[in-house]
């Protein structure tokens, strides 16, 4: 783990893309600025740790791929045919 000091409207660039900026410090805690490109996921732990226990609990379940085939045939709206 890296561990340094950055004051007020100072800066980490991490990657070449993403632009990590202290933007206030308080007795409460230190707010962050974070420039990322949009194809970069941003999140907080406790989002992330939660995305990812959904993403694990889904690939957990046991559906035949013929299965979710069908499903998708069935859901899907068909247009009139206009001639």
């Amino acid at each position: 783990m890296l561990v340094i000091t950055r004051k007020p409207e100072q800066s980490i660039v991490i990657g070449g893309e993403v632009e990590v900026i202290v933007l206030g410090i308080t007795k409460d805690g230190v707010r962050l600025g974070i420039k990322a490109p949009r194809t970069v996921e941003v999140h907080r732990r406790e989002v992330f740790e939660a995305i990812a226990a959904e993403n694990r609990a889904a690939t957990a379940s046991k559906v035949p791929v013929q299965d979710v085939a069908a499903l998708l045939r069935a859901a899907q709206v068909r247009k009139p045919h206009i001639r």
